[in-house]
């Protein structure tokens, strides 16, 4: 297990470039990362920068503010249908998993707001994780 996480963090790091660019590993954290969780691209963000992705339909775009140690941003739902039981999770190069945030569903274009707490978490990057119950047509 100790070896694991040797390698897990190793791997972490080695996925940001020297000047901080994110890269795309195949999976960086924690033992469900064997071929990766369902909803997760494995993009690694500098905590300077801002994550966008989308899934199904659904735009998540959020980043870091230091000054509150704070995660926050939007989940949009794209389609024209609605979308159930969207939620996010943050994972954070040392291993740590913040949220994930409540589910909610998204009526066909409609926004809504996501903010996940990092108080007290030092990091250097960070990867994002929608996961998406189902949608209606």
């Amino acid at each position: 297990m100790k070896l694991l996480r040797i390698v897990v963090v190793a791997t972490a790091i080695a996925t940001v470039n020297c000047n901080g660019t994110p890269t795309e590993p195949s999976e960086v954290h924690g033992p469900e990362g064997q071929g990766g969780e369902s909803g997760e691209s494995g993009t690694q963000y500098a905590s300077s920068e801002t994550a966008t992705e989308v899934r199904a339909g659904v735009r998540l775009i959020i980043s870091y503010n230091g000054a509150q140690q704070v995660f926050s941003g939007t989940v949009e739902n794209t389609t024209s249908a609605t979308v159930t039981q969207v939620r996010v999770e943050i994972h954070l190069s040392n291993g740590v998993e913040l949220g994930p945030t409540p589910r909610v569903d998204l009526a066909a274009g409609e926004t809504k707001p996501v903010e996940l707490d990092a108080r007290g978490h030092s990091f250097a990057h960070y990867s994002v994780h929608v996961e998406i119950g189902s949608s209606t047509a």
